[in-house]
């Protein structure tokens, strides 16, 4: 299923998106929100299955599609995890705390909660006081059963369903501050969506490709197999310290392609569109202002 976070003029509710763009509205089958859903687990998608023959049908242009969910915790999000985009970054010199080009182990770091969007909603780059914010489109995973020092040989189970998000980024304070968080975190630089598809649905996410462009113009196109360490091996680093709870969103890293790898470097501006596809989940489509 792909589920949705959408809001008719009511408030929040959870839907599932149909082929037309249409949603159905099963709010209250498995809970309130999408984190009610994903703690739900199973059930709660037993519950909104039964739930879909009898649940109102709104069509697309009487909705808004919201961030299909907001964790409790801040996005988890994985640094140099494509070889090409580790080459390029690091030949970007925008990288202060570079040790190696190709890491050893994950380059974990957040985004604040607070940096959520939805689909539609516009990339602020006034709130990058150095001109220098960049896009990053990438593969969500969202987290079903939490847990801590999950192994890698069984994490697959852990993982609730997948999404897009583009991992915004203010380029000169990502260099200025040695850490990414606050380059990674300003105000709408997480746009997320437009949905969950949840794990059953889609078999093997290696072979799905992800794709962005900007103003209609290609930009990064690779597979989600090329990934340097897949998604077992993620969540297996990050619950080693970290208790990961439902609703958990780990931005699992990009491909090349992005702005700094151009020379010089093409940031965005006011008036640009990006998108962001992945095969199986859909396309995340956000203005810049």
């Amino acid at each position: 299923m792909k589920l949705v976070t959408f809001d008719d003029g009511a408030g929040p509710r959870v839907g599932v998106l149909a082929a037309d763009g249409a949603v159905v509205d099963v709010s209250g089958a498995a809970g309130e929100t999408m984190l009610d859903v994903v703690e739900a687990g199973e059930a709660g998608l037993d519950s909104i299955r039964a739930a879909l023959g009898s649940s109102p049908v709104l069509p697309e242009r009487s909705l808004r599609l919201l961030a299909p969910i907001m964790p409790r915790n801040n996005v988890m999000a994985v640094g140099r995890n494509y070889h090409d985009h580790a080459k390029e970054f690091s030949a970007s010199g925008f990288d202060a705390s570079e040790k190696k080009m190709i890491p050893d182990h994950p380059i974990i770091f957040t985004k604040a909660v607070s940096s959520i969007v939805g689909p539609g909603d516009a990339i602020d780059t006034s709130m990058d006081p150095t001109g220098t914010s960049d896009y990053e489109g990438e593969l969500g995973v969202v987290i079903g059963t939490g847990g801590h020092r999950i192994a890698a040989t069984g994490a697959m189970a852990h993982v609730f369903g997948y999404t897009v998000v583009n991992d915004v980024t203010a380029r000169t304070l990502q260099a200025q501050h040695v850490q990414f968080f606050i380059g990674k975190s300003a105000a709408t630089f997480c746009p997320m969506g437009p949905c969950i598809v949840t794990a059953d649905e889609i078999g093997d996410i290696g072979a799905a490709r992800l794709r962005t462009t900007v103003n209609g113009e290609s930009r990064q196109d690779a597979p989600i197999s090329d990934l340097i360490f897949d998604i077992p091996t993620l969540i297996e680093a990050i619950s080693a310290a970290v208790r990961l709870q439902p609703g958990d969103v780990i931005a699992t890293g990009t491909p090349s392609g992005v702005g700094i790898g151009f020379d010089p470097p093409v940031y965005l501006r006011p008036g640009d569109t990006v998108e962001v596809s992945i095969d199986g989940i859909g396309t995340l489509t956000n203005p810049v202002v």
